[in-house]
């Protein structure tokens, strides 16, 4: 079951190179970055019975010199966001702002990224981001599955396999014996894999773990590639945002020029995820502007020079929430809904995309019926 998991081991250069570090007792940083299965939903605990944890804590044991205190770990899952939001956070949350150069990136959006409004060009853009690195770290794709046997992976494997990359399918390797025999192959039920109808159980993340080790093994006993992976051909799907940045209310002086106006407070009130392997969890997007009713009506006016820009904002299910509406250049690009799913979650979606960088000028405002409600922006993706 765990061999069948193995869907391409691709160009091994990379992957050879840390593991090779690793056996000398160098500094070496495994990097997750996905969706809630990444974060941990289903494990208990989450930070350490996790997939991500448990894969390396097992790279540690199995590559790691005198107790491997030299292998290090982080972990970038956020429930409920796609490689869209992904792309955005990558220099935040796995890189730390420049902080760190991961030698190994594990990619786990093949369940999150069904409503991708590129249809793959931001999560090819994403996997780009984290090749293109000065240390040319290896990117591992893994498909993880939910109970009704779907994922992306026919789509997104398509990247893989242009760039030669090494990819895990957990699809591949579980569904196929949910439905056999146990002298046929049977080896675990949906019941038991998963908590719910998404997210695995204890023994479902040991499972996904167990599968990336196995590629670890397999990269590890065969010869390394000679030549490094091409980054500089056609891209499958584009690469339109493998440069994007974030903006929010830390960086924001250095980059555009704003007027708050009625959206001049903080929301303190965010999704929350235990990042690396810590027990309790971290605000996503804590510099934000927050809308609030006794903020008074006027917009948020950003003027920014950029070829791209993707508004990222909050999600909620409480009734104090409202709609925004979100103008560029006078015109109006779209409606916002903090109610577009009833709970507190990070939402990304692209206001304007073109191939050449101009002058553009943003304007939020809450929407006819809402001026009494709330609404957070997060934050922006720019190019």
């Amino acid at each position: 079951m765990i061999a069948r998991s193995l869907l391409d081991k691709g160009n091994n250069k990379r992957l050879k190179a840390a593991i090779a570090k690793a056996k000398r007792g160098d500094d070496v940083t495994l990097a997750f970055i996905g969706g809630s299965i990444t974060h941990g939903a289903g494990a208990e605990p989450l930070h350490t019975a996790c997939y991500a944890y448990l894969t390396y804590t097992a790279f540690k044991e199995r590559f790691g010199k005198d107790g491997g205190d030299h292998i290090h770990f982080i972990k970038a899952g956020l429930g409920g966001t796609p490689s869209e939001l992904g792309m955005i956070r990558y220099d935040r949350d796995v890189r730390r702002d420049g902080a760190v150069q991961p030698d190994i990136v594990i990619v786990e959006f093949a369940v999150n990224d069904a409503d991708d409004e590129t249809n793959g060009v931001c999560y090819e853009s994403l996997v780009l981001k984290a090749l293109a690195a000065d240390n040319g770290p290896a990117v591992v794709l893994l498909f993880s599955v939910f109970e009704n046997d779907w994922n992306l992976q026919d789509r997104l494997s398509l990247a893989g396999k242009h760039y030669g990359l090494p990819m895990v399918s957990i699809k591949d390797a579980v569904t196929e014996q949910f439905y056999q025999s146990r002298e046929e192959g049977h080896v675990i039920s949906k019941k038991q894999f998963f908590s719910d109808i998404y997210h695995p159980t204890n023994a479902g993340h040991r499972i996904m773990a167990d599968c990336l080790s196995w590629l670890f093994y397999e990269t590890d006993r065969h010869a390394p590639n000679e030549e490094d992976i091409v980054l500089t051909k056609p891209p499958v799907y584009g690469k339109d945002f493998v440069h994007i940045q974030l903006l929010d209310r830390s960086n924001y002086q250095e980059i555009a020029s704003f007027s708050e106006g009625g959206f001049n407070a903080s929301d303190s009130e965010l999704q929350y995820a235990e990042m690396d392997d810590h027990p309790t969890g971290t605000p996503q997007f804590p510099y934000n502007w927050m809308h609030t009713p006794a903020s008074g009506s006027e917009s948020f006016i950003m003027t920014i020079h950029s070829k791209s820009l993707l508004l990222i904002y909050k999600n909620s299910g409480s009734d104090d929430f409202g709609n925004a509406e979100i103008w560029v250049d006078g015109k109006l690009a779209r409606v916002a809904e903090s109610h577009a799913v009833e709970w507190t979650r990070c939402h990304a979606f692209i206001l304007y995309r073109e191939s050449e960088s101009s002058e553009h000028t943003v304007e939020i405002r809450m929407a006819a019926g809402h001026e009494g409600k709330r609404f957070t922006i997060l934050g922006f993706g720019f190019i």
